[in-house]
């Protein structure tokens, strides 16, 4: 299943600095953590900063379920940013964005995080908790108040703000500097003397209590757990709690009853003290409870049998059930280390190398491989075999003029291979429009990195992640670096056709669309040069005639594709001169074809002559067409589906979103004649960009060099 980790970074992420600044943060330890276990059980998990771009991240990311995709998940450990109740702020987001995940609903949170409507709603349902009064300003009035007492932030939790005071005159202070630091109403709170507890809980319907866990106070009733406790020096924890089974029962049932009394779901971790004659007082609950290892919640958990693998999975599991009523979790024997699949072992090596790979793809990108440019193109030839020579690929030059040399690399000692991976590095563009290599948190972007460098990068890190797994040396892979697909493979074509014929499939890094689509078939291409000049000068009407012509011809030769979903005719590059006192005329343009099979292409050759047949006999003006095809059509098989189908079943497994679909435009796959097994589209997701420019998004990298490593291994 694809889950999205949302936690807190950048907290700069927001449109204005506004209203109460959170200070409780996971670390990104413990979020890497989070993350792993998750991925040691199989998912397919993003990271992700919860500020104002998280929608845009999310939609990147989630599988959509109207597209038959199994339905993802949100693993929200995102505290919030800034403004009141920001525990709501990620789950209400979610709930517009209709995104299951981990947790507590908004209004949830919001009951947890108010501590003095968790205490009215407590009192209401009977459950034990300490004497409280609420205070707007230092000034009122405090004859109420029986000393001593805690005096605490009325929104806030993990500690924040907490003073016990023993006289109205330090009472006055402490709410001062809650109201001033915190910007909101001081709770005072009746302080019970004696020793802290708390009590973990996971489920729903049942609740699952873990041991009662008591913080070691060093026997001082009047200690108390601060935040720098918490996070500098916290205090031993005692688990299971050295207290009667009778007294650890009725504080586990309390507990899950205060769990339900606010409607809290999946977890949550209650707060207990118990006074010098064992009377039991719930202080607050903890809608987020940390992960943090030396939390109290990890440190019940394990005594409850749950190490943090177990432990996070487990509160995945829980969300799963009351969403879909399914479990996803496979129970492992917690004693026990479980094996690691082949799946999360190639994952978890793809994501560590991630930096890697993006500082090899900046290379490749600012790289300038204009199609013309035969020293950056060789250049960029030689960083890709440096890269394979190390995995064992040896090299096979086709040496080239005009282009850069065509290089053939395989790891196989046999010709034949099971695999043909075809890689354009070439480009149409000059270097004074070339766009280098730009990094945005979700997005990369740059010249090439869509179109053929981002699949160089996937192909080399899927390749790695084979070897680290032992299982590159166990497969026949042949690469072919093509360096003019640009002019439409002029020099390959013929090498394209020989290398597909040694191989039993062949698969192109093209880039994919954003909706994950997969190449099946593409549209043959044809380029044609239309020209018509004024020969008879007697008369400037001519000039007119000859203009006039020279349109109708145009716009009925592009006539032709009108209604017809298997081909689209495009005039470009049109130009027309002429001088009316001179008697001159001149027109050229250049007519794009792209058709979806031979005859189809034959249909419109014959349309054009038609058209053009009764022009070249006429006296006033004479034409010239020529031109022919580049590239045949690439026809969608039956070996072609059953490979789709087979790729599929694997993006399956690992959450990968893929579609099917045509692209019109041709490619160097589409050299290849003989009937087999090929598919494009497997490079990274994203798309063209105004200028030179191309993006891709950036987890995409992870997913499909994970996806091409196991149909390869396949």
């Amino acid at each position: 299943m694809k889950v999205a980790l949302i936690y807190n970074k950048d907290i700069d992420g927001v449109i204005n600095t506004f209203g109460m600044q959170n200070k409780e943060f996971y670390s990104e330890k413990t979020v890497k953590k989070v993350a792993q276990s998750l991925e040691k059980a199989g998912h397919n998990v993003a990271i992700l900063d919860g500020n104002k771009q998280i929608i845009e991240r999310l939609e990147n990311f989630m599988p959509r379920v109207n597209e038959g995709e199994q339905m993802g998940m949100i693993f929200n450990m995102a505290y919030g940013i800034q403004g009141e109740s920001r525990y709501t702020h990620i789950p209400s987001m979610l709930e517009m964005l209709g995104l299951p995940y981990v947790g507590s609903s908004p209004s949830g949170h919001a009951l947890a995080l108010d501590k003095v409507l968790t205490k009215i709603i407590w009192k209401n349902n009977n459950l034990p908790t300490p004497d409280f009064w609420v205070f707007n300003s230092p000034e009122e009035d405090m004859n109420s108040v029986v000393f001593p007492v805690i005096v605490k932030p009325k929104m806030e939790s993990v500690s924040f703000g907490l003073k016990v005071v023993y006289n109205v005159e330090d009472l006055r202070e402490a709410v001062h500097f809650i109201i001033t630091e915190f910007d909101q109403q001081a709770l005072v709170e009746q302080f019970i003397r004696g020793r802290e507890f708390c009590v973990g809980l996971i489920g729903n319907s049942p609740v699952e209590t873990f041991p009662v866990l008591e913080i070691d106070l060093e026997g001082d009733p009047d200690a108390i757990q601060t935040v720098d406790d918490k996070k500098h020096k916290p205090k031993k924890k005692i688990c299971p709690a050295m207290i009667s089974d009778e007294l650890a029962d009725k504080m586990q049932k309390l507990s899950a009853e205060a769990f339900h009394a606010l409607n809290l779901r999946d977890f949550a971790r209650v707060d207990i003290r118990l006074d010098e004659d064992d009377n039991i007082y719930l202080l607050e609950i903890n809608s987020m409870a940390s992960l943090g290892e030396t939390g109290s919640y990890s440190a019940a958990a394990r005594v409850a049998g749950y190490n943090f693998d177990n432990l996070v999975n487990k509160m995945l599991d829980v969300a799963s059930v009351r969403y879909f009523s399914n479990t996803i979790l496979t129970d492992v024997d917690s004693n026990e280390k479980p094996k690691v699949s082949l799946i999360s072992r190639m994952r978890t090596f793809i994501k560590t190398r991630q930096q890697h790979t993006e500082k090899f793809l900046k290379t490749l990108v600012d790289t300038d491989t204009y199609v013309r440019n035969v020293e950056g193109v060789n250049y960029c030839s030689g960083i890709i075999s440096s890269e394979l020579s190390q995995l064992g690929f040896v090299q096979e030059i086709h040496p080239q003029l005009e282009v850069g040399n065509i290089i053939y690399f395989s790891n196989s000692f046999s010709k034949e291979v099971d695999y043909l991976l075809l890689q354009p590095i070439d480009n149409r563009v000059k270097l004074a429009q070339h766009e280098n290599y730009n990094e945005h948190e979700q997005y990369l972007e740059g010249t090439g990195i869509w179109e053929n460098k981002g699949g160089i990068a996937i192909l080399i890190s899927a390749l790695q992640a084979l070897k680290f797994t032992r299982n590159i040396k166990k497969l026949k892979i042949g690469i072919l670096l093509i360096t003019d697909s640009s002019i439409d493979g002029r020099y390959s074509k013929a090498l394209i056709q020989q290398k597909a014929d040694l191989a039993k499939s062949v698969i192109s890094l093209s880039g994919s669309s954003r909706k994950g689509g997969l190449i099946l078939s593409r549209s043959g291409s044809a380029l044609y040069h239309f020209e018509t000049k004024l020969i008879q000068k007697d008369s400037p009407e001519h000039v007119s005639s000859t203009a006039m012509n020279f349109n109708k011809t145009l716009a009925a030769i592009a006539d032709i594709s009108r209604n017809d979903a298997n081909n689209i005719i495009a005039p470009y590059d049109i130009q027309f001169k002429s001088n009316i006192f001179k008697r001159y005329a001149y027109g050229s343009a250049g007519i794009s074809v792209r058709h979806n099979s031979p005859e189809i292409l034959d249909d419109i050759e014959q349309k054009i002559k038609k058209i053009l047949t009764t022009q070249k006999r006429n006296k006033i003006f004479q034409i010239q067409f020529e031109g022919g095809i580049k590239r045949n059509a690439m026809l969608e098989s039956d070996k072609t589906k059953e490979l789709y189908k087979h790729i599929s079943s694997i993006a399956k497994q690992i959450d990968v979103r893929i579609t099917h679909e045509h692209r019109w435009s041709s490619a160097d796959i589409c050299h290849i004649k003989k009937d087999m097994a090929k598919i494009d589209g497997l490079g990274p997701v994203g798309e063209f960009l105004p200028s030179e420019n191309e993006r891709i998004i950036r987890h995409s990298l992870i997913e499909r060099a994970l996806l091409l490593a196991l149909i390869l291994k396949d």
